[in-house]
């Protein structure tokens, strides 16, 4: 087998509390889920990838890369002579991300654990790309900033992130139904970060990407019908383990356990009213895609 041709980043220890609980608490789902999450995030970066204009000799970063599908897709674009370097803050998504790569033998993309937020990449990237990932910044303008600062004067970015919540039922749904049964999360509830609704207003997201010095900044509406399992039982149980409803069960932990036939019953039901087909249950989701320049006199 032909091995990536970039020696493997040293590991960098996670040291926000935020890294913690996406190492701890979420990777774990995240993997047991990923069929499901990287299905919907695909079939949302399908729609833009060829319109995003990465070029072969391009130095392209992927921010957030979580499993590595965007980062191999980005490499292929900018084959033979440019290569894409995924980061994330998770090693065990990257550990997959690797496999991946060499398995498809991909000799132009790397990997390396980091956390955008508090250390950048050493290089001047011509193109910057993040799926689903700026949306849990602590600090957005900060995050925001220092993926800026990655980029080469007159470099581009794309990252796409989910519009409000009325259009993403795919993730709000069934915490209103779980709502109905356990408490809503305290103040002090452990956390991913903002959340994947922090960025849907397009007048706040603006001025944040202001404040972090990006030029030409547009906004692009992407819709679709998204997988959210297999079965009835599937969806239940990965609504139950990430997302709005997974923090809402987690929270309420032996409640959540006591009443779980009750909350399996309302969700049933409520399930029961979506499209289905061979494949499972699909439910609508909305993203936008930004796009943004970083000036030429930076």
């Amino acid at each position: 087998m032909k091995m990536n041709a970039y020696a493997r980043q040293a590991d960098t220890p996670a040291v926000s509390p935020l890294v913690d609980f996406w190492n701890d608490i979420l990777a774990p789902k995240i993997i047991t889920f990923q069929h499901i999450l990287v299905g919907a995030g695909q079939r949302h970066s399908d729609q833009i990838m060829g319109q995003l204009g990465v070029n072969n000799g391009d130095h392209v970063l992927d921010v957030g890369c979580g499993f590595g599908d965007t980062t191999i897709e980005l490499a292929n674009c900018a084959a033979p002579d440019g290569k894409a370097l995924g980061v994330d803050c998770c090693q065990a998504f990257l550990d997959q991300a690797w496999h991946r790569a060499e398995m498809g033998w991909i000799p132009n993309a790397q990997f390396t654990c980091q956390d955008i937020e508090t250390s950048r990449p050493d290089g001047a990237f011509d193109f910057l790309f993040a799926r689903f990932g700026t949306q849990f910044f602590a600090n957005p303008v900060a995050g925001l900033r220092s993926m800026r600062r990655c980029l080469r004067p007159g470099g581009r970015m794309a990252h796409m992130v989910w519009r409000n919540r009325v259009d993403n039922p795919w993730l709000t749904a069934s915490r209103t139904v779980v709502e109905t049964i356990l408490p809503k999360p305290g103040e002090g509830a452990l956390t991913c970060g903002p959340g994947p609704f922090s960025m849907a207003d397009e007048v706040t997201t603006r001025a944040q990407m202001e404040a972090a010095g990006y030029s030409d900044i547009r906004f692009q509406r992407v819709d679709s019908k998204v997988l959210v399992g297999s079965s009835v039982k599937e969806a239940i149980a990965f609504q139950l383990a990430i997302g709005p409803a997974g923090e809402t069960f987690r929270e309420a932990g032996q409640l959540g356990i006591d009443r779980r036939a009750d909350i399996d019953a309302a969700l049933t039901e409520m399930f029961s009213t979506v499209e289905q087909d061979d494949e499972g249950l699909w439910m609508d989701s909305s993203s936008w895609l930004i796009t943004a320049r970083n000036p030429a006199d930076q």
